[in-house]
This record gives C-alpha cells, structure tokens and sequence, in this order.
C-alpha cells in the first residue's frame, strides 16, 4: 500500500530490525531455496506480531525500507500483507487455510452511495453465487453483514488478521458471524467510491482457494478468471444492486483483500472526474466546455497524488473537487502515466480548459472540516464552495 515518507530519523526496535534483515535478504538472494528460508523467517514473525496486536515495528521496518531499499520493502509490504489476509489454523487436529477476500464494487451516483449494516436475506443471496462461479468446490465462506467504504475497514495488519481468522472461523463452523458496528465511521459523500463485502473463506489446508484453480478431468483445463467474472457479474449483480439503490456501479471479481482494494481505488479515478463533472453540469445548469479544470500534484517528497479542482471558465473560484490517489509504481514518465490518463478523461468529458500547476504542492487539508483543498489557477490551495445562488443537491435517495 501507498506509504509517506517519513522525515524524522526512525527508531527501530529489535523486531523491526529483523523484519528488515529478512526482507533485504529475500532481495539479496539468487536462490528460491534462499528465498523460501527468508520468507519461513519474516512470515513467522510478523505473525506472531499480528497476533500481538503490536503493528509498531512493522510500520517502522517498512517507513525504513522504504528510505533505504524500496526492493526490501516492496517485498516486506508483500509479506505482511499476506500474514494479514491469509494463515493456517488448527482445529481439532486439522489444519485449515483462511483467506480473506474482497467482493468490490465501483459505485457513482448523485445521491450518497450507501454503506451499512445489510440484512441477513441479503447475504443468503448473495453467498450461492460465490460458491458456484467464484470458489473452489470444498471451500467454505462467511460473509460479514456489512457493505464497506475503504475507511470502514481495518486499518493495520493486526486488525485485518484479527478479521481473517474470525470470518475464517466461522466458515469452518458454518455459523454466521457476529460483529459491533457501532464504532465504525460514517463514510464521506462522494459521488464515486469503491464499496466492499468482506469474505473469509477456509479450505482445508494446500486445497484450491479459487474455482479458477481446478481443473476438469474430463478436459484437463481449469476455468479462466474472464470466465468466473462474466458468470459472477451476471449471477451476483442482481443481488448487489438491492444493496446499491440510486446508483451505477461496476462489479469486480472477488479476490484477496489488499490486491482488490488498491484494483478498486484505481478502477474509481476515472468514475469520479465523470461524476464530477456530471454533478456540476446539472446543478449549475450548465455545459462542461464552460468548466474549467486546474491540476496538482501533491505530496512532500514525491507527488502522492493529484488533486483536481474545477472551476467555470468566467470565475476563478473553485468550486468542487476530486482526489486522483497515485499507488506503487505508478509515476508520470510510465506510459500512459497518472497526468496523461487525467487529460483523456477531462478531454472525453468535454472540459474546455485544462490548466496543471508547476511543481508539487504541499498537502493541506480544512482545519474545520478535515477535507482536501484544492489549487486554484495561481497555485493557491483553497475550499472548494458551489455559489450561493445555487440550490444544494439532496444528497439521498428517495
């Protein structure tokens, strides 16, 4: 996951020190036996830190390896990511592998897009379709009860792994699963966002996760993912548009949790400048080619990511506002490259006037209300306000 970079000298403790040895020894090897040594060692103690609940010195490992060796540190962000979303328990003498997956969707309306607690009929209509077009035939599942916003989720790896093993544990007990939402946050309004089904699924252990890994006996081929996200999208999204009432939304395919939640924020950037500009045209009455849009890059070190800030062509003054994050790898000399993919989509939504500031901007956020400020066209980072003589939008479905 996208990480900042931290300015201050960090202090690492005695595990974070050893995080750091095995990873950098997982880059330095030229042997998968090697590999597979270094691993056993990092997988088990960040394991038994997860299970602590102490997520200090993995946070601290990976801010250091991400100053001094990005290579030891995508492979560390790798390995723990993994202890998060998936281990192996004993139950009763047998050993089962969990996992925990991420059923998401892409969402855009101009009322709020839900996200709650969702009734128990919802989710026994739901699990069928994953069984038969998602999860391999012995796999077991347990859905938990609630359609997520990517800040309703956990936030740390100890958190995710506490989720893992308690939905995991229900799927092998075939009981649903209990939680308190009472403590999770209210989601911000936006008028695109990525939701999530949390899933945990168990199989016993080294069987297949995925329908996609077994093969027929009678043809000798297994199903291809393209193929089990046609039958899910067909078979599922009927029953997740009772969940999504108001709005227009893209399926993906279930899959692990940290790879479906980075897909998702990716596959939301475009829907989200869209939707924007969709929004003002309707509640300013007016055409996108008298819009105008001005471009930042973000961040302290590097640019993190872009904030986009629309204005009309006759008035400085912006007036909404659309974050584009940036993840991993992605910089602006890859091709397409995060500025060229904003302009094509500004370009197909009609914008008439694209402006970019030079350089990179400092992040500041409302000191009332916590959101992003957005550059006007001198640079300067401002809250974004619609006119007063326009009528605000109802923000729910009716």
């Amino acid at each position: 996951m996208k990480r900042q970079r931290s300015k201050s000298p960090i202090r690492l403790t005695r595990d974070a020190e050893r995080l750091i040895a095995y990873s950098t020894g997982i880059v330095a090897s030229h042997s998968r036996r090697e590999d597979r040594a270094w691993e056993r060692e990092l997988d088990a103690l960040a394991a038994k830190l997860m299970d602590a609940g102490n997520d200090l010195p993995l946070e601290s490992a990976l801010d250091h390896t991400l100053q001094s060796n990005p290579d030891a540190h995508d492979a560390l962000a790798e390995a723990l990511e993994a202890q998060a979303e998936s281990c192996t328990i004993a139950i009763d003498g047998e050993a089962w592998d969990l996992t925990l997956l991420g059923v998401p969707v892409v969402a855009w309306s101009r009322y709020s897009i839900p996200a709650g607690p969702i009734a128990a009929a919802a989710v026994e209509g739901i699990a069928p379709h994953l069984y038969a077009h998602v999860l391999a035939a012995n796999a077991r599942l347990a859905i938990s009860p609630y359609l997520y916003s990517i800040d309703q989720m956990p936030r740390d790896y100890s958190g995710i792994r506490k989720l893992t093993i308690k939905l995991g544990e229900s799927a092998i007990a075939q009981k649903a699963v209990r939680f308190d939402f009472a403590k999770l946050p209210e989601t911000a309004p936006l008028l695109a966002d990525s939701r999530f089904l949390l899933v945990g699924v168990a199989v016993r252990k080294d069987e297949p996760l995925f329908r996609w890994q077994e093969f027929d006996a009678t043809n000798g081929r297994a199903p291809a993912r393209t193929d089990c996200l046609a039958r899910w999208v067909e078979q599922g999204r009927p029953h997740l548009a009772k969940l999504l009432t108001g709005c227009s939304f893209e399926c993906g395919l279930p899959d692990a949790y940290f790879g479906n939640c980075r897909d998702a924020e990716r596959r939301v950037r475009p829907y989200a400048i869209r939707a924007a500009v969709s929004f003002l045209e309707s509640t300013l009455k007016t055409t996108p080619e008298r819009m105008r849009a001005v471009i930042a890059g973000i961040g302290e070190e590097r640019i993190d990511e872009y904030r986009i800030g629309f204005a009309q062509v006759d008035n400085d003054d912006v007036i909404h506002g659309v974050v584009w994050p940036l993840f991993g790898s992605e910089e602006d000399d890859t091709v397409p490259g995060p500025r060229g993919e904003i302009e094509t989509v500004l370009k197909e939504c009609k914008i008439s006037e694209i402006n970019w500031v030079e350089g990179m901007l400092a992040p500041e956020y409302c000191e009332d209300c916590g959101a992003p400020l957005f550059s006007d066209r001198d640079g300067e980072m401002v809250h974004p306000e619609l006119p007063e003589e326009v009528e605000q939008p109802a923000t729910h479905y009716h």
